[in-house]
């Protein structure tokens, strides 16, 4: 079974399951409160099925329903948490960001791919407002123009990384992001190359970040660990000089811990 991928019109695929997840990942910050109808079109399932989905996630707890809405509830941080406490690596991670904000002022995430996007699983807030969006654990951001997303995607085959260039829909969000597909190509094969990434007001106007990938003492990944900042107050000079060598630090750190 070690590596075998099911498809959905394997017997043991569990379509409800793939649904209900399908359903969670609906809501996020363009959406993150959608009646019955536009959880339906969002998802491409009929009211029926949608509405059994919902009110079953709602018996569960990781649905909240106010009237017409819905919205997901706190409950569902549990599943990233999940994550981390079942690598044995939840508090050390936590420990590690919040050592990263102390040095340099500065917040700390770490992420994970998930499908197209970088979810965040552990963070460490500083007392900078980054963006528009607050940024939290369970917060979903594009990859390809994240620093810990491009770090992400540099781990994958080359085949993969064609899939994920071919799928992806890179939206304009500022006039600093990378839109041709070709030129991503060459950043992340880029990042693969020198270890680390950085995104540069292309997500956010202002928004600066430097990502390292982040392994668990057996060489396996665990994610991307990053700084983020302003780029009125950091420049990108202090991102090379002072914290990529805090990052690579403290992954050096993480990998050395016993999981």
């Amino acid at each position: 079974m070690q590596g075998e991928v099911l498809s959905p019109t394997d017997r043991d695929f569990v379509t409800a399951l793939a649904s209900g997840l399908e359903v969670i990942l609906a809501f996020d910050d363009a959406t993150p409160r959608m009646t019955l109808s536009e959880v339906a079109a969002k998802t491409g399932m009929n009211r029926a099925r949608a509405r059994r989905f919902l009110l079953t996630l709602h018996a569960l707890g990781y649905v909240r329903k106010q009237q017409r809405y819905f919205e997901l509830a706190p409950k569902v941080l549990n599943l990233g948490y999940a994550f981390l406490s079942a690598n044995h690596y939840r508090s050390v991670i936590q420990q590690i960001l919040e050592d990263i904000t102390s040095e340099c002022g500065e917040s700390s995430s770490l992420g994970v791919l998930d499908g197209d996007d970088v979810t965040y699983v552990g963070r460490s807030s500083s007392r900078h407002r980054l963006m528009a969006i607050t940024l939290s654990v369970g917060t979903r951001l594009p990859a390809a123009h994240t620093s810990m997303g491009r770090v992400l995607l540099a781990q994958l085959p080359e085949v993969e990384l064609d899939a994920f260039l071919e799928r992806v829909v890179l939206e304009p969000h500022t006039n600093k992001t990378i839109t041709d597909k070709a030129e991503l190509k060459r950043c992340i094969l880029e990042v693969h190359q020198q270890g680390f990434a950085i995104a540069d007001q292309e997500l956010d106007s202002g928004l600066r970040s430097i990502a390292v990938p982040a392994f668990d003492a057996g060489g396996r990944l665990l994610g991307a660990i990053n700084i983020s900042t302003n780029a009125a107050r950091i420049d990108y000079d202090t991102l090379i000089r002072q914290y990529l060598p805090l990052l690579q630090e403290k992954a050096r750190q993480l990998r050395a811990c016993d999981s």
